[in-house]
């Protein structure tokens, strides 16, 4: 049986809020899932915070987590790049290496916080990222995968498909890792007006065998603006949250 994670469990660098769910059992478990929001590029953890709470996801702790490295020139907020790069319009680029969040993500918040100390299994943890922060949390899945872990219990990613650095899934077949089997949504707005273009899903597709794609009608990405748009999001995530609803004092679950 898992133990509710807390703000002293993890390391002492990072920046992250925890979002508690609503207690619906008595007496009180930690709760059976974890989502991790990551935030956009530019952004922090404390102007996503409140998104943890508008889910309102039952049985569902969400840690919102701060990308590690603050943006140069007084522009604000934080990035999850190894780097700070310009797109040829001059806006920063999303696309920028994640070695870095990447670490931080898989070895300090999920296997050696979530996992080891806390008790959760790997599967039991989500991921809901917008733009930069969808990116970091495709890689972080990927990189699970890498080293032999077993798969998220989902990814969503608002606005960002696997980063165009990486070489294709086939190579990575062909080295014996193969695909990811960690269920992914991607969103996005009209091909013509968005970040997930026709090749960022096919590299999406080549390193996870389980996506979903859904566009918005209107031009542009970022977050759902209506119920029909946020619809798939939670659809998604019902499917991929477990309950202890109904679950007898002391089951074992057998996997």
């Amino acid at each position: 049986m898992p133990t509710t994670p807390q703000k002293s469990d993890f390391p002492s660098h990072l920046t992250l809020t925890i979002t508690p769910p609503t207690p619906t059992l008595s007496p009180p478990k930690a709760p059976p899932n974890i989502l991790l929001l990551l935030h956009g590029l530019g952004d922090t953890s404390q102007n996503f915070t409140p998104l943890a709470r508008s889910l309102n996801l039952p049985e569902t702790l969400v840690l919102t987590i701060q990308a590690p490295l603050p943006l140069p020139f007084d522009l604000g907020g934080f990035h999850w790049g190894d780097d700070v790069t310009f797109s040829p319009a001059g806006d920063l680029d999303m696309d920028a290496g994640f070695t870095r969040s990447s670490r931080v993500l898989v070895q300090e918040v999920i296997l050696d916080t979530l996992v080891k100390k806390c008790g959760y299994r790997v599967r039991d943890i989500c991921v809901f990222g917008l733009g930069q922060g969808g990116m970091a949390g495709l890689e972080a899945a990927r990189g699970l995968r890498k080293m032999g872990e077993e798969a998220l219990g989902g990814v969503v990613s608002v606005g960002g498909a696997v980063a165009l650095g990486l070489p294709s899934g086939g190579s990575t077949a062909a080295a014996g890792s193969g695909k990811s089997r960690t269920p992914v949504l991607v969103v996005g707005g009209r091909e013509d007006s968005s970040a997930v273009n026709e090749a960022g899903v096919r590299r999406t597709k080549e390193w996870f065998e389980f996506v979903e794609v859904h566009r918005y009608a209107r031009r542009g990405d970022g977050m759902p603006r209506s119920r029909e748009e946020m619809f798939p999001v939670m659809a998604f995530l019902a499917r991929r949250l477990r309950s202890w609803k109904g679950v007898p004092e002391g089951s074992v679950e057998i996997s």
